[in-house]
């Protein structure tokens, strides 16, 4: 880590309050010191605010080495979906690197971007995090409401750092043996020079994910409450976020009987969406269902950096212009007419694209009995665009989703990212009741929302582990499309990746080369995320044999 993360906690304490060229130029410890930067709760909130915004920034703002390619989650949410498969891409158009994710041609190159990026923006969120954690183990500052709920959200940033560092730097818990094989290095330094321990082993990593966790639930217990009414309120992260973070630890280290009871603690207070709110582009915080997401502000201009220009189809930009995303036909097949999500996907879209990987692209190779003559091909074309609000650049393609849309489609806006809803939480109370083998409870969590979403839905059939199990997969799979939970999902079952199974997902062999398929996550190492090799250089407790 070192030189790396040396001015974190300071530059992200005085970066919050301005996007000015040179007020960022200005040198952090000129501007605000180590002990200015947390002597008071509400210094230390400035601290917090920064790593709200470090969550989406462009990399080059906050972190030092960083690259205008990678805008934190903006890039890490959806790469959750590429990498596994189950957002498709129609054509080429590897902008930021976006189709060599799906190639796997990346995240298993220890000199890549993405992995070296993901690396070091999560230890940063653990740096800026210890600082606050071990001030707090000071206890020079009164312990007050507000005090709480700031290192209340410092644990709880620790923790969401450590998952998602040890979910892709290392094997899945239920897959091979916790207990011994490496997971990656515990850091508990706030300044220089930053040095970690050695790889931990998995259990570890994630016994520490769990207790910082339960930590930050004991402080939210005393805090102030989260405010509300306004999109910044949810990037702030309250006992909710806690509880649903705790249901995803648990859920993946197979301790069901904590995520079942976990989720239920999460969710209580955001009632799962309606149509509309289903229908009206997953674009924003304020959302019923959202327990947490990040507010995009304007002047951070992460536009074509953004998620949105990554999986949007409206988003205007060229990513989206000339690859419209798919999802997996397989997957389209098993929506009922009667479930509502169906209508975000456009089974019958034109195929526009002359360029498409299916080389099934334009008027001259339509196969859609739909459209009989050109001018009923054009039609649609330009009645979709009307409807949808994307621009007469913008191709189209069977299976298109319209799921993300922008407030302004057409547009560039950047948008909110959302990270934890509702749905999620029952659908892990489901999957973690089922694997307890209590098939009435796993029916009664999957009751609400599957009732919401199809007006013909029977949960009863669903009467054994084996066929709930299956029909979570599926219920995960169309409800959180898009939303970046495959790439763990898959881990967690143990499932590889064939796009050429069952009558083929889609996607094209030629375009998606090492991607098209791969075996299990338990019997192939490629699905771990190499260490960067920038850190087994710099780091005297990693060596080459460290390497995954």
């Amino acid at each position: 880590m070192f030189k790396k993360i040396i001015l974190l906690f300071v530059i992200v304490a005085i970066t919050t309050t301005s996007c000015d060229k040179d007020f960022l130029e200005t040198k952090p410890t000129d501007a605000i010191s180590s002990n200015d930067a947390l002597a008071t709760a509400d210094n230390m909130a400035l601290i917090l605010n920064g790593l709200h915004r470090l969550l989406y920034a462009q990399s080059q703002v906050l972190l030092s080495g960083g690259t205008s390619w990678r805008a934190g989650n903006h890039y890490w949410v959806p790469l959750g979906d590429n990498l596994a498969g189950g957002i498709i891409h129609s054509a080429p158009a590897n902008n930021l690197g976006w189709q060599d994710e799906a190639r796997w041609i990346s995240h298993n190159q220890e000199t890549s971007r993405t992995s070296k990026h993901l690396w070091y923006q999560r230890y940063h969120i653990i740096a800026s995090a210890n600082a606050i954690i071990n001030k707090a183990a000071e206890g020079t500052i009164v312990e007050d409401e507000k005090f709480k709920e700031i290192v209340g959200q410092a644990y709880t940033y620790r923790a969401y750092a450590y998952l998602s560092l040890v979910q892709h730097y290392a094997k899945g818990y239920l897959i091979g043996n916790p207990a011994s094989d490496p997971g990656v290095p515990l850091l508990f330094a706030s300044e220089a020079p930053f040095t970690s321990e050695p790889r931990s082993s998995v259990k570890v990593i994630y016994d520490q994910c769990m207790s910082d966790v339960n930590s930050a639930i004991e402080y939210f217990n005393g805090a102030s409450p989260r405010p509300t009414g306004n999109a910044f309120d949810k990037s702030q992260l309250n006992i909710d976020v806690a509880y649903g973070l705790k249901a995803r630890i648990a859920l993946n280290m197979g301790d069901w009987r904590t995520a079942a009871d976990a989720a239920v603690q999460a969710r209580q207070d955001y009632p799962i969406m309606d149509k509309d709110d289903y229908y009206s582009g997953f674009n924003t915080t304020l959302l019923p269902e959202v327990i947490w997401g990040s507010n995009v502000i304007g002047t951070e201009t992460t536009y074509f950096r953004s998620y949105f220009y990554l999986m949007s189809n409206t988003f205007n930009g060229s990513q989206v212009r000339n690859n419209p995303k798919i999802i997996d036909k397989r997957l389209y097949a098993q929506i009922p007419d009667t479930d509502y999500r169906k209508g975000l996907f456009l089974k019958d879209a034109p195929n526009k694209n002359t360029s498409a990987a299916n080389g099934m692209g334009g008027w001259a190779n339509n196969t859609n009995p739909l459209y009989t003559t050109k001018a009923e091909f054009d039609a649609e074309i330009k009645r979709l665009a009307s409807v949808y609000g994307w621009t007469s650049r913008h191709n189209t393609h069977p299976y298109m989703h319209v799921k993300m849309r922008q407030k302004t489609p057409g547009g560039i806006d950047p948008d909110d990212i959302i990270y934890m809803r509702t749905s999620e939480m029952y659908l892990i109370e489901a999957e973690a009741e089922a694997m307890l083998g209590n098939i009435g409870a796993a029916q009664n969590a999957l009751k609400p929302l599957g009732e919401e979403r199809d007006s013909a839905y029977d949960v009863t059939i669903y009467d054994t582990k084996e066929k709930l199990m299956d029909h979570i997969k599926f219920q995960r799979g169309i409800e959180l499309w898009g939303e970046g939970f495959l790439y763990t999902d898959k881990i967690r079952w143990d499932e590889g990746i064939d796009h050429a199974a069952n009558g083929g997902s889609g996607a094209s062999q030629s375009l998606y080369q090492s991607g098209f398929q791969q075996a299990k996550p338990s019997i192939n190492n490629e699905w771990i995320f190499k260490i960067p090799q920038e850190e087994i250089d710099a780091n005297p407790n990693l060596g080459p044999g460290d390497q995954n």
